[in-house]
């Protein structure tokens, strides 16, 4: 039987960097605690400044910015193109990562993910959508001030997560936000 979780964003746990460069308020996370163990985790990143980024290996990363000008990260001695805000960018957990800040400080979004034990798909989508899903997790974040999902009200970066799911889900939403399907690999 599915069962559905709504996060609201004031009350997300903030934590260190593993690095120690800076804090991340974490949404939510399938299992594990502090930053080990973990199969699949959502968080919010406050950048104040360039810099390097912790390395998680052994899983698949994809950064997206919320607030702020942009950003432009240099993969393993490889830039990147400008990241803008809304604008997904995946990279492996091991690489060797560090950003440039575009305009100054920004605010991201994480989604990191083992992909030996998950199958991921996000997107971000605006407006009313309807789609079907027959992902076990569903994640819709919002970066609206009013987004509906599954019947629920969602503001600015809550996060709605559906779990156990086991059948095509008919999901309508309405407003700007990023919906992740996590699934289980057998």
């Amino acid at each position: 039987m599915s069962e559905v979780k709504v996060w609201r964003a004031a009350d997300y746990v903030r934590m260190p960097w593993k690095n120690g460069g800076g804090s991340t308020e974490e949404i939510t996370r399938d299992a594990g605690e502090g930053l080990d163990g973990f199969g699949w985790r959502l968080s919010i990143a406050d950048i104040a400044e360039s810099g390097g980024f912790s390395s998680f290996a052994g899983y698949q990363r994809i950064i997206t910015v919320l607030q702020g000008a942009g950003m432009v990260l240099t993969v393993d001695g490889e830039d990147t193109r400008g990241l803008l805000p809304l604008d997904p960018f995946p990279f492996k957990g091991e690489s060797q990562v560090s950003c440039r800040l575009v305009g100054g400080p920004l605010r991201d979004f994480n989604l990191i993910y083992s992909p030996q034990r998950y199958q991921a798909r996000l997107q971000w989508m605006d407006g009313a959508q309807r789609f079907f899903s027959a992902a076990h997790t569903l994640l819709v974040f919002s970066v609206a001030d009013e987004v509906t999902a599954l019947g629920e009200l969602l503001s600015r970066h809550d996060c709605l997560q559906l779990d156990g799911n086991t059948e095509l889900l008919d999901v309508s939403v309405t407003g700007r936000c990023c919906v992740i399907e996590l699934t289980a690999r057998d």
